[in-house]
């Protein structure tokens, strides 16, 4: 998750020994952090091993979990009866820890081949251990993501008794305009950020 929840009780002024609502505030925590990474059009979290296909003809590949920190090996699938097929001694770059570029693609345009990568990329979150051997290439989430989370939730956990509620008239008939909710503008700007563009 992008923060830990004694950070948030600290933020919302909540004693650690009150559990009261550690259960709501994990449980929704959980839903923000997906929410970031559909936001970001990317996976935010360290992933080991992460898989990802592409078609076999291409030679620049956008993974969706980076800062990337190594790639493991390349693969080809011609058919499931034959399954994946290691690659050995493709030559690679990686460009802005974020894009693989191939030196020749590893198979036709033509071919009804599929490839697949496995690599490490993402962010170690706060709170999760360290990586196991050490990782050189490890980046913890940043400070600016982990606090634009911080402060989404508590917003939405200051206001969860009023969700969506934007104005109450109770002239001769009660009338109540519900607005949409969505980020805050400056958790909105944060993601901007970190957003991959997506075509």
């Amino acid at each position: 998750m992008l923060t830990q929840l004694s950070t948030i009780k600290s933020r919302l002024l909540l004693l650690d020994t009150d559990t009261t609502y550690d259960v709501l505030l994990t449980n929704v925590l959980r839903a923000l952090t997906a929410r970031f990474d559909n936001e970001c059009n990317r996976l935010l979290a360290r992933t080991v091993d992460a898989t990802y296909e592409f078609p076999a003809g291409q030679i620049e590949i956008c993974v969706p979990c980076y800062p990337i920190e190594t790639v493991t090996k390349f693969e080809l699938k011609s058919s499931e009866a034959e399954g994946w097929l290691e690659q050995p001694d493709v030559g690679y770059l990686i460009r802005q820890r974020c894009i693989i570029s191939l030196q020749s693609p590893l198979a036709g345009p033509r071919t009804s081949c599929i490839a697949q990568v496995t690599y490490t990329g993402g962010y170690v979150l706060p709170g999760s251990p360290p990586p196991e051997p050490p990782a050189p290439l490890a980046q913890e989430l940043p400070a600016d993501l982990e606090q634009a989370a911080v402060e989404q939730l508590a917003y939405w956990f200051q206001n969860r008794d009023r969700l969506g509620l934007l104005r109450i008239w109770d002239y001769h008939s009660t009338y109540r305009h519900f607005a949409e909710l969505d980020l805050l503008s400056s958790v909105r700007a944060v993601l901007a950020q970190y957003a991959r563009w997506s075509v």
